[in-house]
């Protein structure tokens, strides 16, 4: 008991701070990764942090961190992968509230109509009207038998099922979640190429010929350009292809983020110093291969608060729901208590 008071005065004291992390400022059919946030919800949250007043750019917090300086309770922001809302919603909403952000930008799809192949993914397993009754595949050495039964037929009570499902906190509710959510767990291990390799033959087996969405597309070479010539915004690397890092080789690595990084510094005219790893997955070779490369710094989606003492190349940040004005406020409270009764 003693020691947790001790703690909790210790805490006080100490120079803390939250690094937000969106990625959508949009309305989906579903969502099932809770990534994106509607923009009248998003404007109550920048209002919410304009009044608060200590929201800096990620860059100065990370150079902050470096020099052993962090302010007391401030607020970064952080956007990762690059949607298209991130432009045509998120970028007039943030000038208009003066507020600074990172985007941190996988650059593969740049300048193409592709969607990102969860989105994809998800389209096509959750809301075909109607798919073969028995999938059979063999994806990343990992062979996937399944029978969707009845669930074959797209009915309105399977889709109304699908739009609420949050895929990280709840297990699958229907046949075909079930089947989308094994199929995507194998794929994001694979690169680029054998993604789109058995994305394929999963369309093929649905028999799908749908165009891409021109809402879930990433933003423009144009688009990057005009972002950056507003100085409220910086931009990130996130790798070219979004792979889960951790699965390859540190020289796969090193070209997924040597190649990005030089491509959003031809493109934006900016100094590319930080790192966002794709999922927020890493290992020890990627570590060493952000420290090569002169990183400096790197963020995960550990959900966890920035302290002075916080590994350069392992920062926390808190991925934020679609919450009305309240529940942020009552989020962000929660989120910089964090670690406070420990």
């Amino acid at each position: 008991m003693k020691n947790r008071i001790i703690n909790k005065i210790k805490n006080l004291f100490t120079h803390k701070a939250i690094v937000l992390m969106y990625h959508r400022i949009a309305e989906p059919e579903s969502d099932v990764w809770e990534i994106a946030v509607d923009q009248d919800r998003f404007e109550q949250h920048l209002q919410i942090l304009q009044k608060m007043g200590n929201v800096v750019p990620l860059e100065q917090l990370a150079d902050a961190i470096n020099a052993k300086s962090l302010p007391k309770n401030c607020i970064s922001i952080a956007f990762d992968d690059g949607y298209i809302d991130n432009f045509n919603a998120a970028k007039p909403l943030l000038e208009k509230y003066g507020i600074p952000a990172t985007f941190f930008i996988a650059s593969g799809n740049v300048d193409r109509e592709n969607e990102f192949f969860w989105d994809e993914l998800e389209r096509l397993i959750l809301f075909s009207e109607h798919l073969p009754a028995l999938f059979s595949m063999i994806i990343n050495e990992h062979s996937i038998i399944f029978d969707l039964k009845d669930e074959s037929f797209m009915t309105e009570n399977i889709r109304q099922k699908h739009r609420s499902w949050k895929a990280c906190s709840e297990k699958p509710p229907t046949l075909r979640a079930g089947l989308f959510y094994r199929i995507w767990e194998q794929l994001k291990c694979l690169p680029n190429a054998e993604q789109q390799r058995h994305l394929q033959l999963v369309k093929n087996w649905a028999g799908s010929s749908l165009p891409a969405r021109a809402d879930y597309r990433t933003m423009s070479i144009s688009e990057l350009k005009q972002m950056a010539t507003n100085n409220l915004f910086t931009f990130g690397a996130h790798t070219v292809t979004h792979p889960t890092l951790a699965n390859h080789n540190a020289r796969f690595q090193k070209k997924e983020l040597t190649k990005n990084r030089r491509f959003l510094q031809e493109v934006t005219g900016q100094d590319i110093n930080l790192l966002a790893y794709p999922y927020g997955i890493y290992n020890k070779e990627t570590l060493q291969v952000a420290a090569d490369l002169g990183f400096k710094a790197a963020f995960t989606t550990e959900e966890k608060p920035v302290e002075l003492n916080s590994s350069i190349y392992t920062l926390g940040r808190f991925q934020v729901m679609n919450l009305t004005g309240t529940a942020f406020t009552n989020q962000l409270n929660h989120w910089r208590r964090a670690g406070y009764d420990n």
